[in-house]
């Protein structure tokens, strides 16, 4: 029982890990988007920028969560013996 703790401690953290770079590749990327926003052409390429560069991140977010989230049920599976 204490591995399936472990693991899911470990999981827990890199999730928290997941959402704080999250958080803040998108805090760069307003920060960059604010900073251009009076060089008008810069600034529409930078909006443009900001809404792929939003997508990619969550994209990699929830995917990358729910890799942990199959990891964990995994290894739940594997040490609690559960076939479901």
């Amino acid at each position: 029982m204490s591995d399936y703790k472990a693991i899911q401690t470990a999981v827990r953290v890199e999730k928290l890990r997941i959402w704080f770079a999250w958080v803040c590749g998108n805090i760069i990327l307003l920060i960059i988007a604010n900073a251009t926003k009076d060089i008008h052409i810069v600034s529409v390429i930078t909006q443009a920028l900001l809404v792929l560069g939003f997508l990619a991140l969550t994209f990699a977010l929830f995917r990358m969560t729910g890799a942990l989230n199959r990891r964990a049920l995994a290894a739940r599976r594997e040490v609690l013996g559960d076939d479901l």
